[in-house]
């Protein structure tokens, strides 16, 4: 018999309800590690291009102001 011709012999409530809910179960730490990471490396990534653009920004502020005032 098919994974197929097995599941379609089940009642609705196995195939949408009981099935999702123990792979959860199984799954559910490894899908939680997953998710953390990808959220905390989101938040690596903005914070380094927040920084960068912070630093890029500093750069052009300190290089336009020296250049105005004509030091060199």
């Amino acid at each position: 018999m098919a994974v197929k011709d097995v599941l379609a012999t089940l009642p609705w409530w196995v195939k949408w309800i009981a099935i999702p809910v123990i792979a959860l179960v199984v799954f559910g730490s490894l899908i939680a590690s997953i998710v953390g990471f990808l959220v905390g490396l989101l938040f690596k990534v903005l914070l380094f291009a927040a920084l960068v653009g912070g630093l890029v920004y500093l750069v052009r502020r300190v290089t336009s102001a020296s250049s105005s005032r004509g030091d060199w």
